[in-house]
């Protein structure tokens, strides 16, 4: 049995975006809808639970190993908005379309989703409306029945 062996952190190659103003959100199924992005929480990369391969066998440690599928976590967001959303909002609410993440740098993030939730926070004088959005990732075409289409990252030069 072979134990592992120590390897050393090298310099990361890109450039660590310098500020999170202005990440965008646009939803291809309504490209103007009535919200402005206060705030974007991006999409997370998830593999998932371990899987436990621990026997009678072990001596010491549980064993485990890795999942084979990757989730694509949902997209949150804070937005200003008109009540004119209501009615944008329900049009296409639920439908899969192509979502685009527009980072700082000029980077994107396209993957299909929907959007799944409004959720307007209390309006009260002094302070602008506000609500929160939830967009879920499906990782499925809408045009080709469903099938299996992961997010694609365009990166800018220098990144």
């Amino acid at each position: 049995m072979t134990a592992p062996a120590a390897a050393a952190r090298t310099t990361p190659l890109g450039i660590p975006l310098g500020d999170g103003y202005s990440t965008q959100i646009n939803i291809a199924a309504d490209t103007d809808i009535s919200f402005w992005e206060k705030s974007v929480t991006p999409p997370s990369l998830d593999g998932g639970d371990a899987i436990e391969h621990s026997t009678m066998h072990n001596d010491t440690y549980r064993t485990f190993g890795a999942r084979s599928l990757v989730t694509l976590g949902e997209v949150s967001t804070t937005v200003a908005w008109d009540p004119d959303v209501y009615d944008e909002v329900l049009a296409i609410l639920n439908t899969n379309t192509t979502i685009t993440i527009h980072f700082p740098d000029g980077s994107t993030l396209a993957f299909f989703g929907y959007l799944r939730t409004f959720e307007p926070s209390d309006l009260e004088e002094g302070t602008q409306p506000e609500a929160s959005i939830t967009i879920q990732p499906t990782n499925t075409d809408p045009a080709s029945l469903g099938t299996e289409a992961g997010p694609v990252l365009t990166e800018v030069t220098g990144t």
